[in-house]
């Protein structure tokens, strides 16, 4: 009989800390303890949690453990600052099938402009050399000095942008390989970043709990600038005063992904809306009659320049994850530039959907 000791904790963005502590024997949960300073009633359920997880395999999918605790909870129990899927997390991070911040190595990639195509294909490289294990888990910082929309994965190129528009003011229209919205860019108007992470990082996540906890140094950033930011689901960022950005994400085959963002600082209104197609359909369940109103640039909310707003980002982002600098490498930036010879450029890829 082979016997380990398992520990794993997970602290719930803005709820309370689980802890998971069992022992695996012979590949299955025993003597399985869920703690931490959560609240829970009635008290028995805290048994009926335990219960649900003793005998299973270790290698249970995260949602088959769900549901077994879900199955398993009475129907009158409250469970406040946690949930079913909060456990698994701790679960699968005591069995090292999922990690923690404080797991990796981080690094950053301070912002260098590049071409708006290299800058799309970058992130399918570096996603997946996250994921094939060849670099550290980045943070990069886009720059960029040319116009452009950047489309959606799944979306039409048709029905998002006004080629007489676009081509009236420049804009080239390329599409990313995240699903999502348009993202209308000019030089200085917005702030973009990548997060380069493996997919153990939000291993047992609904795609809808990854995206604000992905994003929590984030608001700290932004509260350290008396800016008050919220997610509003699925994967908008915003404030008292209107959405300031977006945020969308790719999942590659290897176990690394990409989580970008692009929140806006000093957006052309009328120059957006010339470009892109922004519906009724689309602004019908925003709260707002004009999407001019839509953009509530960071700007005006924090008062510094562009280039502060990022540093403070930045400074956030390195002090709460001990992240050193880093940079793309040779090889890195020649792939890239393949890809986007072969693919992002290609007439092919960005008119996938007409």
């Amino acid at each position: 009989m082979n016997t380990t000791s398992a520990h794993g904790e997970y602290k719930v963005p803005g709820g309370k800390l689980v802890v998971a502590d069992f022992d695996v024997t012979d590949g299955h949960l025993e003597n399985v303890s869920i703690n931490g300073d959560f609240f829970l009633e009635p008290d028995e359920a805290l048994a009926d949690i335990n219960a649900a997880l003793t005998g299973l395999a270790e290698d249970t999918s995260p949602q088959d453990m769900v549901e077994r605790i879900e199955a398993a909870v009475r129907r009158d129990a409250v469970l406040f600052g946690f949930d079913a899927r909060a456990v698994v997390i701790a679960v699968r991070r005591a069995l090292a099938r999922a990690t923690s911040w404080s797991d990796h190595a981080w690094e950053v990639i301070p912002a260098q402009v590049r071409p708006t195509l290299e800058n799309l294909a970058l992130d399918e490289v570096l996603a997946k050399e996250v994921g094939a294990g060849h670099r550290h888990p980045t943070l990069r910082i886009w720059d960029w000095d040319e116009p452009a929309v950047v489309i959606g994965s799944f979306q039409s190129v048709r029905n998002e942008v006004d080629p007489e528009g676009a081509a009236r003011h420049g804009i080239q229209v390329v599409r990313r390989v995240s699903g999502g919205g348009a993202m209308f860019m000019e030089a200085g108007n917005c702030i973009t970043y990548s997060l380069y992470v493996p997919q153990t990082l939000v291993d047992g996540m609904s795609f809808a709990d990854s995206y604000p906890f992905l994003d929590a140094w984030v608001m700290q950033a932004f509260a350290d600038l008396g800016v008050e930011a919220f997610y509003v689901p699925l994967n908008d960022i915003a404030t008292p005063q209107g959405k300031i950005g977006g945020a969308a994400q790719k999942r590659f085959a290897n176990g690394g992904m990409v989580h970008h963002v692009t929140m806006s600082y000093d957006i052309d209104a009328e120059k957006m809306t010339d470009v892109l197609r922004i519906g009724k359909e689309k602004l019908s369940d925003k709260g707002t009659r004009s999407a001019k109103k839509r953009v509530d640039p960071l700007r005006r909310q924090t008062g510094l320049a562009r280039r502060d707003v990022i540093s403070a980002l930045t400074r956030t982002f390195t002090q709460r994850y001990s992240a050193g600098v880093g940079k793309v490498s040779d090889s890195e930036l020649a792939a890239a530039r393949e890809l986007v010879e072969h693919k992002f450029g290609t007439e092919g890829w960005i008119h996938r959907v007409p």
